[in-house]
């Protein structure tokens, strides 16, 4: 049996990886969670997964939900970064899911590889941020780092049982997200309930937002780089309105290998827990008959600046990606909060990528410091922002 700790147990990753565990209790069990603070389904996913640990964002929720849950169940309740990096190097367990969303899930992932667990990773900053460094250490300590984003799990099946030499392109797929029919005049308009309808996917605010001004797939392609060992220009992007191609690979002879499924993510989750193996009844068969028509078409990098200043940002290196990375969390927040407009999400990023004096990083802490660089300049860009547009 394969014992699981999740960072992020009550997001959308983490509410699916506990549905495959619960669908497989002889292969898993979640020995510890780690949550922010929706206190009522962490409080569900104790009582019927019964985790020796959890952890909470801050103590006033850890007293709360220790109140509330059952004190014969035995389950220690942690709280804070300090929590969560307890959960993440975890003694008993033996894989790490890493889905805490953004910036906040690179120093637990680290602190996962650095015990020696290996990683079912959702959490793309990891990559984007330090992916240089994070892989390095996962050599060292000998450990897997297994993707858990769709994109990135059919890529990883797609090279299986195929020498890395023998490479050419990797072709990411992208739904082209709410607006691959909105004009780019009327994305001005756009608003946080047009841009949280996703057509496909149904996922945590912040990453939906990332897929409609697309730059969610410009990220996968810098995490692609580091996870396939990939140079940026041999990543492209494809827009696939049905989501059914999961993501290609091509081959110098021509050949392109395709993975495809239903858009359902306990799918890649339930591959990660499960690799090398494969375990049935995760999702839904995919019924070719039923799914039509497949359409491919080129994304428009024009409309999505996003696109453009990710692959910018890949190219450069060094601590650039933090600083796209953590710019585009803050605008997203600023947007989600009705402080900003939705074409103004890429001006704040071009502009703190314009601004950033980039830097070759030696350790995590160069990362966090680009990381906390860029916040407070975005922040910065957001307060100088006429009052018109925000």
């Amino acid at each position: 049996m394969k014992k699981i700790s999740i960072l992020g147990s009550t997001g959308s990753i983490g509410v699916n990886a506990l549905e495959v565990i619960a669908s497989h209790p002889r292969d898993f069990k979640a020995v510890a969670l780690a949550a922010g603070s929706n206190i009522q389904v962490l409080k569900n996913q104790i009582e019927r997964f019964r985790p020796r640990v959890v952890a909470v964002v801050n103590e006033e929720i850890a007293r709360a939900i220790s109140e509330m849950i059952d004190r014969t169940l035995g389950t220690k309740v942690l709280w804070g970064s300090e929590g969560y990096r307890e959960i993440a190097a975890l003694k008993e367990a033996d894989m790490v899911v890493s889905a805490i969303v953004g910036a906040a899930g690179l120093l637990p992932t680290v602190d996962a590889i650095e015990s020696g667990k290996h990683i079912a990773l959702a959490n793309k900053e990891t990559m984007v941020m330090a992916g240089e460094i994070v892989v390095r250490k996962a050599a060292e300590k000998g450990i897997r780092i297994l993707p858990v984003d769709s994109e990135h799990s059919a890529v990883f099946q797609c090279l299986e049982g195929h020498g890395r030499k023998y490479l050419k392109r990797i072709i990411l797929t992208a739904s082209g997200g709410p607006f691959l029919q909105v004009s780019r005049n009327d994305l001005k308009n756009v608003t946080v309930a047009d841009a949280l309808r996703h057509p496909n996917w149904k996922m945590g605010r912040k990453i939906t937002v990332d897929s409609a001004t697309m730059i969610n797939k410009g990220l996968e392609v810098i995490e692609a780089k580091w996870f396939f060992g990939a140079r940026i220009d041999e990543i492209d992007i494809v827009i696939h309105p049905q989501s059914i191609v999961h993501s290609m690979v091509e081959y110098v002879d021509g050949s392109v290998i395709a993975q495809m499924g239903v858009p359902d993510m306990k799918g890649p989750i339930a591959y990660a827990l499960s690799y090398p193996d494969r375990i049935s009844g995760s999702m839904e068969k995919l019924d070719l008959l039923k799914t039509g028509r497949l359409e491919f078409l080129a994304p428009d990098i024009e409309k999505f600046p996003g696109l453009r200043l990710a692959y910018e940002a890949g190219r450069e290196g060094g601590t650039k990606p933090a600083v796209l990375n953590a710019s585009n969390e803050v605008a997203v927040g600023s947007f989600i909060a009705g402080k900003i407009g939705f074409t103004d999400i890429a001006d704040v990023i071009e502009r703190c990528m314009n601004a950033y004096r980039n830097v070759q990083p030696s350790s995590i802490k160069d990362i966090l410091d680009a990381d906390r660089w860029a916040r407070n300049k975005a922040e910065e860009i957001i307060r100088d922002m006429p009052n018109d547009r925000n």
